[in-house]
């Protein structure tokens, strides 16, 4: 890559259009983000479930930090676009050394989600406003504006009272960026009625995860979605195909 890093990061924040989103297929090794990039996406995600699990770890923070990163690194190396990182809740890293650690390797953006990854219980948002304030303070003072992707997890986690999830993920979604992230994520919300009423009532770009449960692509941007998300969706589908060759190879068959 020969942009700087703060070129990236721009570049990366311009690509989060409502009604014309970010389509980002999640990744997990240098591979597959090459292949996503052949296939004409401008950015590249990484899934901390895949590249988790590629790296022989459980997702919640199983992986160690140290391997999470150089798993990054190999991405950002691979790809001549920007790299965005799911790094889960962060680790447990200070956030100026959780910056310096994105940026080192070669990242311009990142996800961090508002739930313990050790339990899923979720974490007080008052709180989580702090750990985001302080990632875009660390980054003001790198001189990277990189891009925060701040993950809500109320409908993930089945969140209370089922009939209040919606406004605790609006009030949530709202104070993450007022704490200065750039999208916000209410992951695995899919009701259109719903969503409509999340972009409307939270100012800036909205992220979405793609599944069968959600609205199409084309659905989802008529809402005013600014980014769509396949979370670990491809690697799971990947394995899955693999599974099935290494059958055909184990019954005698010849590959296609």
């Amino acid at each position: 890559m020969t942009n700087s890093p703060a070129v990236r990061a721009a570049a990366l924040r311009a690509l989060h259009r409502p009604g014309d989103p970010l389509v980002l297929p999640n990744v997990w090794d240098a591979g597959s983000a090459r292949a996503v990039v052949e296939a004409g996406f401008g950015a590249v995600a990484t899934a901390s479930a895949a590249v988790s699990q590629s790296l022989g770890y459980a997702d919640g923070e199983g992986t160690p930090v140290g391997e999470m990163l150089a798993a990054v690194a190999r991405i950002t190396r691979a790809v001549g676009v920007p790299v965005t990182a799911d790094l889960e809740r962060g680790y447990r890293l200070p956030p100026a050394e959780l910056v310096e650690r994105l940026l080192d390797a070669g990242a311009v953006g990142l996800n961090l989600e508002d739930s313990a990854p050790h339990d899923g219980s979720m974490v007080d948002p008052q709180a989580q406003a702090e750990l985001l304030a302080g990632v875009r303070a660390a980054a003001d003072a790198a001189g990277v504006p990189i891009v925060i992707n701040a993950r809500t997890d109320v409908f993930l986690r089945a969140y209370g009272d089922p009939a209040e999830r919606l406004d605790e993920a609006i009030r949530r979604a709202q104070l993450y960026r007022a704490a200065g992230a750039d999208c916000v994520y209410p992951i695995v919300l899919a009701d259109p009625a719903e969503l409509r009423t999340f972009i409307e009532a939270v100012p800036g770009p909205v992220n979405v995860l793609a599944r069968p449960a959600a609205p199409a692509p084309a659905e989802l941007a008529a809402l005013g979605v600014a980014r769509i998300s396949y979370g670990p969706g491809l690697y799971a589908a990947t394995q899955a195909h693999t599974a099935r060759l290494l059958a055909s190879v184990a019954a005698g068959d010849r590959l296609a």
